[in-house]
């Protein structure tokens, strides 16, 4: 296992690990020193999986103390890539010893398919993104039509040549622009839309993180842009949190009535800006509903003195007893399987979205940027399991009024035909995830196609 060294990618790396390692596979798991800590209690405790540590070489402007991309800048992800290049040498010596039947590799590392062709071992381009964002971004048929170096906003808001025909027929500018970077050069490297088809063309087989009951028609279109084996995971669903949650949150959650809090949080690396951050805390209050609202910011920021910024002046005095405005980590999955909360307001990065489904808690999608769109599009497009935030055309503003309409959809007109049909979906899709028998047999047919390759 080769995941990026980002832990939205090395978590679901994380999570196949264990699944495939209950079915005998003994695994190598690679990643940088610094992680080893963070990462060592997310494996099963009898599994056959050892962690490996590698070396990132360095590489000029890329801080040697950071081995994940949680702290760097953006400049810096450019540079860690650079870095992942040099990386080959070490790689080569360790797979010579190693003798792994199989590599899964990310995104960034598609000369692992060549290296390995040497070796005489089966490589498989592993995917962390859903088909949706896979089918739209990552595909040839992405340039057919496109006469510049790179596709346009233009272009890039219309979906590829030949992509299925479903509830999703178009991004909003604002959300075109941001995908625009997977197309861009930096330092002479090739762009990110390059480095993933590269590693797609050239690998065994690929495996998405996904399964055909929710993406078939993009898991489809995906087989036939490539024209060889897709494999699929399923959603590698999280296990039961472990643990209590803590005092501090159980307490103040058990003051609320049941299905009545609303749980707001954007992951670690996903940020705020300023406009953002104030209208969505005031739509929170105009709610008239509890909540807890998680706001992170980027390292080396002091996350009180910007709150105390940004927010309104009174406005943590207005929402004393009926909000909490939190900076750092939460128990997230154990939030949101507290009987008192009822919604979830998040980013849609799809480890959120599997949580907020797997549990009671209605689905308002405010998605920030990259796949993140194209995984709000799935979920209240084609599931119908949640509701979309609103927002404008060109630069993608959202009101207060955007967060307390999307909010009430899923929790005060629980009548009228939207919010009824909204709350259907999510039970049947919460009752397909939590089918254990289900998700099982999705990694055995996994199982048992890795093994016809051999």
């Amino acid at each position: 296992m080769f995941p990026y060294f980002a832990f939205g990618h090395i978590s679901p790396f994380i999570q196949l690990s264990n699944k495939l390692s209950l079915h005998g596979f003994r695994i190598s798991f690679l990643t940088p020193p610094g992680n080893v800590s963070r990462i060592k209690s997310s494996f099963l405790v009898t599994s056959t999986i050892q962690i490996i540590p590698i070396q990132i070489p360095k590489v000029q402007g890329l801080p040697t103390h950071l081995h994940n991309t949680s702290e760097m800048t953006p400049a810096m992800h450019e540079l860690l890539k650079e870095a992942v290049d040099l990386m080959q040498p070490q790689i080569k010596t360790l797979l010579s010893e190693l003798r792994p039947q199989f590599v899964f590799f990310d995104f960034a590392h598609h000369w692992v398919p060549k290296l390995c062709s040497q070796l005489g071992i089966k490589t498989l381009s592993f995917s962390v993104f859903s088909a949706i964002s896979g089918a739209y971004v990552t595909v040839p048929a992405r340039f057919i039509g496109v006469e510049t170096e790179e596709p346009t906003v233009d272009d890039l808001k219309k979906p590829p040549c030949g992509y299925p025909q479903t509830s999703f027929t178009s991004l909003k500018a604002f959300q075109a622009q941001d995908l625009s970077y997977v197309y861009k050069s930096f330092n002479g490297r090739p762009a990110v839309y390059h480095t993933a088809v590269d590693g797609f063309n050239s690998c065994s087989a690929i495996v998405l993180k996904s399964c055909n009951e929710m993406e078939g028609p993009y898991v489809d279109f995906i087989k036939t842009q490539y024209q060889k084996p897709v494999l699929l995971t399923g959603p590698l669903t999280p296990d039961p949190p472990s643990g209590v949650l803590d005092e501090k949150w159980a307490t103040w959650l058990s003051q609320h009535p049941p299905k009545s809090v609303i749980f707001c949080s954007f992951g670690s690396e996903t940020f705020l800006k300023d406009d953002q951050l104030k209208e969505l805390a005031t739509g929170l209050e105009l709610t008239g509903l509890p909540f807890i609202l998680v706001v992170n910011f980027p390292g080396g920021v002091e996350a009180r003195a910007e709150l105390d910024r940004v927010l309104p002046k009174g406005f943590m005095e207005a929402i004393k007893g009926r909000g909490v405005v939190h900076s750092g980590w939460v128990q997230q999955q154990l939030i949101l399987a507290h009987e008192s909360v009822g919604c979830c307001i998040c980013h849609s990065g799809f480890s959120s979205i599997m949580e907020a489904l797997m549990n009671d808690c209605q689905l308002v999608l405010l998605p920030l940027k990259g796949d993140q769109f194209l995984n709000s599009k799935l979920v209240a497009g084609d599931m119908k399991a949640g509701v979309e935030v609103s927002r404008r055309e060109e630069d993608g503003y959202f009101s207060k009024e955007n967060i307390k309409e999307a909010v009430e959809t899923v929790m005060v007109d629980v009548d009228k035909e939207a919010g009824v049909s909204i709350r259907q979906n999510h039970m049947k899709w919460k009752d397909f995830l939590l089918n254990a028998e289900i998700q099982d047999k999705l990694i055995s047919n996994l199982v048992e196609q890795l093994k016809t390759m051999l």
